[in-house]
């Protein structure tokens, strides 16, 4: 396998980190959330093709019956909070000191967007690709997708106002439903 043939790969599975790091940034843009979020979705779009690589298709299998739905209901969760706090007025935010860059949010936001990479570890393993190269490059354009998604977020949160973060959690549930529906076709 290339070089340009795993930069490809790296760029179709950044496609959620992007998605979601927009998502988030639509109400989390400080630089220390970035880097987490970024830093985060990165390591973890790494580590799963590693762990495909390594776990080959024995992993995969027992897996592959119920990721989509573990994808699914984390991000639809996580979406329909973003939703819910959209319509709230200032007053009532139930935590205002609420992020989505830090603890559970943070590790199943990570995991969401990286399970289709466990596959893709498998497919590298398949096409005996270099797995320092291909493990770098899937975690280096993963981070910068987000970094620039989250990024690109803010600017669009100036125009949108605070129905940004509506705008946001329809996009994570969108997510979780195209990957469940991908995975069920």
């Amino acid at each position: 396998m290339s070089f340009a043939e795993i930069f490809i790969l790296s760029l179709a599975l950044a496609a959620d980190a992007f998605t979601v790091g927009a998502a988030v940034g639509l109400r989390h843009r400080g630089a220390r959330q970035v880097f987490r979020l970024s830093f985060h979705f990165g390591l973890f779009q790494a580590l799963m093709p590693l762990l495909g690589l390594l776990a080959g298709g024995v992993f995969i299998d027992f897996i592959a019956d119920w990721d989509h739905w573990v994808v699914l209901v984390v991000l639809s969760l996580i979406g329909v909070r973003m939703i819910a706090e959209a319509f709230k007025s200032e007053s009532d935010t139930v935590d205002p000191n609420l992020d989505y860059t830090r603890r559970f949010h943070l590790v199943g936001l990570s995991l969401a967007v990286s399970i289709d990479a466990l596959g893709a570890g498998v497919g590298l393993a398949a096409a005996r690709a270099p797995v320092a190269l291909s493990v770098v490059t899937i975690g280096v354009v993963a981070t910068a997708a987000t970094v620039v998604a989250m990024l690109l977020a803010d600017r669009i949160s100036r125009t949108v106002g605070r129905w940004s973060a509506a705008v946001g959690g329809l996009a994570l549930i969108g997510v979780g439903v195209k990957m469940f529906v991908d995975h069920i076709r």
